[in-house]
Protein backbone atom coordinates (compact mmCIF):
# COMPACT_ATOMS: atom_id res chain seq x y z
CA UNK A 1 0.00 0.00 0.00
CA UNK A 2 3.12 2.18 0.98
CA UNK A 3 4.29 1.71 -2.81
CA UNK A 4 0.53 2.67 -4.28
CA UNK A 5 0.63 5.90 -2.51
CA UNK A 6 3.59 7.14 -3.60
CA UNK A 7 2.33 5.79 -6.70
CA UNK A 8 -0.28 8.85 -6.79
CA UNK A 9 2.18 11.23 -5.33
CA UNK A 10 1.89 12.06 -1.87
CA UNK A 11 3.29 15.74 -1.91
CA UNK A 12 0.61 18.10 -2.64
CA UNK A 13 -0.35 18.08 -7.05
CA UNK A 14 2.58 19.19 -8.68
CA UNK A 15 0.50 21.17 -11.31
CA UNK A 16 -1.93 23.25 -8.64
CA UNK A 17 -0.30 22.86 -5.38
CA UNK A 18 -3.73 21.18 -3.68
CA UNK A 19 -6.13 24.34 -4.67
CA UNK A 20 -7.76 22.35 -7.77
CA UNK A 21 -6.84 24.82 -10.33
CA UNK A 22 -3.77 24.83 -12.21
CA UNK A 23 -2.10 27.97 -13.90
CA UNK A 24 -2.72 28.82 -17.55
CA UNK A 25 -0.91 31.36 -19.35
CA UNK A 26 0.06 34.52 -17.02
CA UNK A 27 -3.42 35.37 -15.32
CA UNK A 28 -5.78 32.28 -16.02
CA UNK A 29 -6.65 29.34 -14.82
CA UNK A 30 -8.28 25.88 -15.58
CA UNK A 31 -9.42 22.93 -13.72
CA UNK A 32 -6.10 21.17 -12.65
CA UNK A 33 -5.57 17.34 -13.94
CA UNK A 34 -5.25 16.32 -10.75
CA UNK A 35 -9.07 16.45 -10.35
CA UNK A 36 -9.80 13.95 -13.42
CA UNK A 37 -12.23 11.06 -12.01
CA UNK A 38 -9.84 8.39 -12.77
CA UNK A 39 -7.26 9.51 -10.35
CA UNK A 40 -10.16 10.74 -7.77
CA UNK A 41 -12.00 7.51 -8.21
CA UNK A 42 -8.19 6.30 -7.31
CA UNK A 43 -7.23 8.47 -4.76
CA UNK A 44 -10.59 7.48 -3.09
CA UNK A 45 -9.55 3.79 -2.92
CA UNK A 46 -6.56 4.25 -1.35
CA UNK A 47 -8.42 6.60 1.55
CA UNK A 48 -10.02 3.10 3.08
CA UNK A 49 -12.81 4.96 3.63
CA UNK A 50 -14.99 2.46 5.31
CA UNK A 51 -18.18 1.82 2.96
CA UNK A 52 -20.52 2.84 6.19
CA UNK A 53 -19.09 6.77 5.47
CA UNK A 54 -18.36 6.83 2.49
CA UNK A 55 -20.99 9.58 0.77
CA UNK A 56 -20.37 11.56 4.25
CA UNK A 57 -19.74 14.99 2.56
CA UNK A 58 -20.34 18.61 4.27
CA UNK A 59 -23.57 19.00 2.43
CA UNK A 60 -25.54 16.50 4.31
CA UNK A 61 -24.26 16.64 7.81
CA UNK A 62 -26.95 18.04 10.16
CA UNK A 63 -26.42 20.63 12.30
CA UNK A 64 -29.87 22.69 12.21
CA UNK A 65 -30.75 22.70 16.14
CA UNK A 66 -30.82 26.58 17.35
CA UNK A 67 -29.60 25.62 21.09
CA UNK A 68 -26.18 25.40 22.25
CA UNK A 69 -25.52 21.53 20.88
CA UNK A 70 -26.39 22.82 17.28
CA UNK A 71 -24.13 25.82 17.85
CA UNK A 72 -21.32 23.52 18.55
CA UNK A 73 -22.37 21.09 15.19
CA UNK A 74 -22.17 24.31 12.99
CA UNK A 75 -18.89 25.55 14.62
CA UNK A 76 -17.36 22.16 13.68
CA UNK A 77 -18.35 22.38 10.43
CA UNK A 78 -17.16 25.73 9.70
CA UNK A 79 -13.79 24.30 11.26
CA UNK A 80 -13.48 21.38 8.72
CA UNK A 81 -14.45 23.75 5.70
CA UNK A 82 -12.08 26.32 7.05
CA UNK A 83 -8.90 23.64 6.93
CA UNK A 84 -9.84 22.70 3.70
CA UNK A 85 -10.08 26.07 1.90
CA UNK A 86 -6.43 27.28 3.82
CA UNK A 87 -4.87 23.74 2.78
CA UNK A 88 -1.76 23.48 2.31
CA UNK A 89 -1.32 26.80 4.04
CA UNK A 90 -1.56 25.03 7.68
CA UNK A 91 0.16 22.52 9.70
CA UNK A 92 -2.59 22.21 12.65
CA UNK A 93 -5.08 19.69 12.27
CA UNK A 94 -8.32 19.28 13.92
CA UNK A 95 -9.37 17.03 17.01
CA UNK A 96 -13.33 16.44 17.40
CA UNK A 97 -14.14 15.76 20.56
CA UNK A 98 -17.70 14.90 21.77
CA UNK A 99 -20.34 11.72 22.30
CA UNK A 100 -21.04 9.16 20.11
CA UNK A 101 -23.38 9.73 17.53
CA UNK A 102 -23.03 13.00 17.07
CA UNK A 103 -21.22 13.41 13.96
CA UNK A 104 -17.20 13.04 14.20
CA UNK A 105 -16.32 10.78 11.67
CA UNK A 106 -18.74 12.59 9.20
CA UNK A 107 -16.77 15.66 9.40
CA UNK A 108 -13.19 13.71 9.35
CA UNK A 109 -14.74 12.39 6.38
CA UNK A 110 -16.32 15.05 4.48
CA UNK A 111 -12.87 17.00 5.31
CA UNK A 112 -10.93 14.09 3.60
CA UNK A 113 -12.95 13.55 0.58
CA UNK A 114 -13.23 17.31 -0.23
CA UNK A 115 -9.44 17.49 0.29
CA UNK A 116 -9.16 14.71 -2.18
CA UNK A 117 -10.78 16.65 -4.87
CA UNK A 118 -8.27 18.80 -4.51
CA UNK A 119 -5.88 16.45 -5.16
CA UNK A 120 -4.71 16.14 -1.65
CA UNK A 121 -4.07 12.25 -0.90
CA UNK A 122 -5.44 11.44 2.03
CA UNK A 123 -5.99 8.42 4.09
CA UNK A 124 -8.43 6.77 6.83
CA UNK A 125 -7.75 4.51 9.59
CA UNK A 126 -9.75 3.35 12.61
CA UNK A 127 -6.97 3.24 15.86
CA UNK A 128 -8.59 -0.32 16.79
CA UNK A 129 -8.12 -1.59 13.19
CA UNK A 130 -4.92 0.02 13.10
CA UNK A 131 -3.53 -1.34 15.52
CA UNK A 132 -4.25 -4.84 14.89
CA UNK A 133 -2.93 -4.35 11.70
CA UNK A 134 0.74 -3.25 13.51
CA UNK A 135 0.06 -6.73 16.14
CA UNK A 136 -0.86 -8.86 13.57
CA UNK A 137 2.26 -8.29 11.39
CA UNK A 138 3.97 -10.00 14.51
CA UNK A 139 2.60 -12.71 13.37
CA UNK A 140 5.51 -14.79 12.07
CA UNK A 141 3.15 -15.99 8.77
CA UNK A 142 2.25 -12.83 8.25
CA UNK A 143 3.33 -11.74 4.81
CA UNK A 144 4.13 -8.18 6.32
CA UNK A 145 5.66 -6.18 8.62
CA UNK A 146 5.15 -3.02 11.14
CA UNK A 147 6.89 -1.05 8.99
CA UNK A 148 4.97 -1.48 5.84
CA UNK A 149 1.58 -1.15 7.67
CA UNK A 150 3.27 2.63 9.42
CA UNK A 151 4.20 3.25 5.99
CA UNK A 152 1.39 4.67 4.25
CA UNK A 153 0.29 6.54 8.00
CA UNK A 154 3.37 8.20 8.18
CA UNK A 155 3.89 9.38 4.88
CA UNK A 156 -0.39 10.44 4.11
CA UNK A 157 -0.44 14.27 3.58
CA UNK A 158 -3.52 14.11 5.51
CA UNK A 159 -4.23 11.06 8.13
CA UNK A 160 -7.83 10.91 9.80
CA UNK A 161 -7.28 8.51 12.76
CA UNK A 162 -10.47 8.06 14.42
CA UNK A 163 -11.64 6.87 17.80
CA UNK A 164 -8.32 7.43 19.37
CA UNK A 165 -7.87 6.07 23.03
CA UNK A 166 -10.38 3.75 22.17
CA UNK A 167 -7.95 0.67 22.93
CA UNK A 168 -7.26 -0.36 26.15
CA UNK A 169 -4.64 1.82 27.18
CA UNK A 170 -1.50 -0.37 27.76
CA UNK A 171 2.57 0.84 27.41
CA UNK A 172 2.58 -0.93 23.74
CA UNK A 173 -0.86 1.11 22.80
CA UNK A 174 0.87 4.14 24.17
CA UNK A 175 4.18 3.00 22.49
CA UNK A 176 2.39 2.95 18.62
CA UNK A 177 0.49 6.22 19.38
CA UNK A 178 3.70 8.01 20.44
CA UNK A 179 5.52 7.02 17.42
CA UNK A 180 2.85 7.60 14.76
CA UNK A 181 1.93 11.19 16.68
CA UNK A 182 5.43 12.14 16.49
CA UNK A 183 6.41 11.13 13.39
CA UNK A 184 4.12 13.35 11.54
CA UNK A 185 4.29 16.06 13.94
CA UNK A 186 7.95 15.84 13.22
CA UNK A 187 6.93 16.28 9.08
CA UNK A 188 4.99 18.86 9.86
CA UNK A 189 1.34 16.21 8.43
CA UNK A 190 -1.99 17.39 9.00
CA UNK A 191 -3.64 14.92 11.05
CA UNK A 192 -7.30 15.08 11.87
CA UNK A 193 -8.38 12.79 15.21
CA UNK A 194 -11.77 12.24 16.99
CA UNK A 195 -12.00 10.61 20.27
CA UNK A 196 -15.31 9.94 22.60
CA UNK A 197 -13.31 10.72 25.49
CA UNK A 198 -13.18 14.50 26.63
CA UNK A 199 -10.95 16.70 27.74
CA UNK A 200 -13.40 17.58 30.98
CA UNK A 201 -16.04 14.93 30.80
CA UNK A 202 -19.29 16.40 32.79
CA UNK A 203 -19.26 13.15 35.00
CA UNK A 204 -15.95 13.18 37.06
CA UNK A 205 -15.95 9.30 37.64
CA UNK A 206 -15.46 9.11 33.69
CA UNK A 207 -12.30 8.75 32.28
CA UNK A 208 -10.67 11.71 29.71
CA UNK A 209 -8.73 11.38 27.24
CA UNK A 210 -5.37 12.53 28.85
CA UNK A 211 -6.23 9.13 30.94
CA UNK A 212 -6.75 6.87 27.75
CA UNK A 213 -3.24 8.71 26.13
CA UNK A 214 -0.89 9.87 29.30
CA UNK A 215 0.10 13.36 29.35
CA UNK A 216 2.72 13.95 27.28
CA UNK A 217 0.72 12.28 24.40
CA UNK A 218 -2.22 14.99 24.92
CA UNK A 219 0.14 17.71 25.46
CA UNK A 220 1.95 16.95 21.87
CA UNK A 221 -1.91 17.41 20.29
CA UNK A 222 -1.89 20.80 21.70
CA UNK A 223 0.50 21.36 19.13
CA UNK A 224 -0.63 18.91 16.86
CA UNK A 225 -4.40 20.36 16.15
CA UNK A 226 -7.17 22.54 17.06
CA UNK A 227 -9.59 20.91 19.45
CA UNK A 228 -13.00 20.73 18.14
CA UNK A 229 -16.08 20.25 21.20
CA UNK A 230 -19.06 19.22 19.38
CA UNK A 231 -22.35 18.20 21.48
CA UNK A 232 -25.63 17.01 20.64
CA UNK A 233 -27.94 13.74 20.92
CA UNK A 234 -26.78 10.09 19.54
CA UNK A 235 -27.98 10.31 16.09
CA UNK A 236 -27.85 6.81 15.56
CA UNK A 237 -30.58 6.15 18.64
CA UNK A 238 -32.80 8.91 17.11
CA UNK A 239 -33.04 7.18 13.97
CA UNK A 240 -32.99 3.94 15.64
CA UNK A 241 -36.10 4.87 18.42
CA UNK A 242 -38.14 6.78 15.06
CA UNK A 243 -37.81 3.04 13.18
CA UNK A 244 -39.51 1.30 16.10
CA UNK A 245 -41.72 3.66 16.45
CA UNK A 246 -42.83 3.44 12.72
CA UNK A 247 -42.63 -0.45 13.54
CA UNK A 248 -44.98 -0.15 15.53
CA UNK A 249 -47.25 1.99 13.52
CA UNK A 250 -46.93 -0.59 10.31
CA UNK A 251 -48.25 -3.14 12.32
CA UNK A 252 -52.35 -1.17 12.38
CA UNK A 253 -51.42 0.68 9.00
CA UNK A 254 -51.10 -0.58 5.27
CA UNK A 255 -47.64 -0.15 4.25
CA UNK A 256 -49.25 1.49 1.08
CA UNK A 257 -50.50 4.14 3.51
CA UNK A 258 -48.02 4.76 6.17
CA UNK A 259 -45.66 6.67 3.58
CA UNK A 260 -42.56 3.89 4.50
CA UNK A 261 -40.73 4.21 1.85
CA UNK A 262 -40.69 7.86 2.57
CA UNK A 263 -39.45 7.72 5.61
CA UNK A 264 -36.49 5.19 4.69
CA UNK A 265 -35.78 7.47 1.94
CA UNK A 266 -35.55 10.41 4.80
CA UNK A 267 -33.20 8.02 6.86
CA UNK A 268 -31.14 7.24 4.09
CA UNK A 269 -30.42 11.20 3.31
CA UNK A 270 -30.33 12.36 6.61
CA UNK A 271 -27.85 9.15 7.80
CA UNK A 272 -24.99 10.88 10.10
CA UNK A 273 -22.32 8.50 11.59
Amino acid sequence: MAQDLRKLQLAVCEFCSGTGWEPVGEKGVRLCRCRSGDRRNQMLAMARIPKRYEKCAFENFIAESSDDAGMTLRHALNKSQILVREYPNIEIGLLFLGPCGIGKTHLAVATIKALIDRGVPCLFYDFRDLLKEIQDSYNPVSNTSELRVLAPVYEAEVLVLDELGASKPTDWVRDTVTQIINNRYNDRKVTIFTSNYLDEPENPQEENLTDRLGVRLRSRLFEMCKVVSMKGDDYRRKISCARESDDRRLKITPAHESGDNRLRNKYARGRKP
